[in-house]
């Protein structure tokens, strides 16, 4: 259930307002975050589940985890599930890090002995054995992610259920917790995987569900459910261009977005953006802006705030972002645009797009067309001396 309120700038509006209509009430709407969902995963599957933002995926892990109740329908879970689904679930704040150790065990239904048994693997991936006897409250939420992740893979579950919360941790222990996911299901353990990183969703999982506004649109292999999350870029780009049905306050919008249609590699990566005003507002606002890839991959995050650029709302503005020394593979790439405060007033995705052509700024040509690996092209060189 959604409620709706009027909100107010000012407290003298607000009381104003509850005086006049004393008795008017909030209206509110019914909101299914899931609908007419019907799948089945064989035990062993490392199954991705993928979508854009409010498709229902963080649900859905939450439905399957007995995290929430089903409002209808039924889930049939053979065996025991160990989840992560975000910094600090299941764990006392209060209690130190070894406790919570037991706790987490016993809440999934291990006996002390089944825990004891796994005790120095789970300390040892996790490696926070230095600040073991510490109350997990004063954990950073990278040790936190390391410890619960550590309790999760390590315990005896059938089931194990990750939501992207493990982008918290270091480049090191992400690689170590992915090779722990590719261990379980190798192990006759089903994982089930929350991401945007589409990458990690193809070298993990052996198949994939594409979630679409709170429906299963597709379940098969990761590959063609990557290619239903591709394609559904363009719709929602083409309902995002009304701004009444774009997430945010509202203070503030941004009218239009463009940039060039295509570039080379080298070029400077130019984005025009209108945005409105607001007479009633007084407090400065910022730009945010994403450059994405076709599988939804963030190449580059550019905040005006970074360079003390603040807007007024009260007038009308362009601003202009130039972004210099980005060599994005040849593709397509969309942008987002996201208009700051302290919340967000504005998220328009797909505001714009653009190509980089396939024409490699390298003074030799690669057999292969372009280099196969890396996620962006370098201005890099060789320097040879004889021995």
């Amino acid at each position: 259930m959604i409620r709706h309120r009027t909100t107010h700038n000012r407290i003298t509006d607000a009381v104003l307002e509850t005086l006049k209509h004393p008795f008017r009430r909030a209206s509110a709407e019914s909101f299914d975050a899931l609908r007419d969902i019907d799948f089945e995963i064989p035990q062993g599957e490392a199954v991705g589940i993928i979508g854009r933002n409010g498709a229902g995926k963080s649900t859905l892990l939450k439905l399957l985890t007995r995290i929430t109740a089903p409002t209808t329908g039924r889930i049939e879970l053979n065996g025991r599930v160990g989840s992560l689904l975000e910094v600090g679930t299941g764990f006392h704040p209060e209690l130190t890090g070894r406790e919570n150790i037991f706790l987490n065990g016993t809440l999934l239904g291990m006996r002390r002995r089944e825990i004891l048994r796994r005790f120095d693997e789970i300390v040892d991936f996790s490696g926070v054995e230095q600040f073991l006897d510490t109350p997990v409250k004063r954990y950073s939420s990278g040790m936190y992610v390391r410890l619960a992740f550590a309790v999760a893979a390590h315990l005896d579950t059938e089931i194990l259920a990750i939501d992207e919360v493990l982008a918290v941790g270091d480049a090191e222990f992400q690689r170590k917790s992915l090779a722990k996911m590719r261990d379980a299901a190798a192990d006759g353990r089903t994982v089930l995987y929350v991401s945007h990183q589409m990458q990690t969703v193809l070298n993990l999982c052996t198949s994939a569900m594409f979630l679409q506004a709170g429906r299963l649109a597709y379940h098969g292999d990761v590959r063609g459910a990557m290619e239903h999350y591709r394609e559904s870029f363009d719709d929602h780009a083409a309902t995002q261009a009304e701004a009444s049905r774009r997430p945010g306050t509202g203070e503030i919008r941004a009218i239009a977005t463009s940039t060039d249609a295509t570039y080379q590699v080298a070029d400077t990566k130019v984005i025009e953006i209108e945005l409105g005003e607001n007479g009633a507002s007084t407090l400065p606002y910022s730009v945010t802006v994403h450059i994405k890839d076709i599988n939804g991959v963030s190449m580059t995050q550019c905040d005006s705030h970074l360079h003390g650029v603040w807007l007024d709302p009260q007038r009308a503005q362009s601003l202009t972002l130039s972004v210099d020394a980005l060599w994005l593979r040849p593709g397509r790439y969309s942008v987002d645009v996201f208009v700051c405060r302290v919340g967000i007033l504005d998220a328009w995705e797909g505001a714009a797009s653009f190509v980089v052509l396939p024409d490699l700024p390298y003074p030799e040509p690669s057999p292969e067309g372009v280099p196969a690996e890396g996620v962006v092209l370098t201005d890099f060189s060789f320097d040879v001396r004889t021995a």
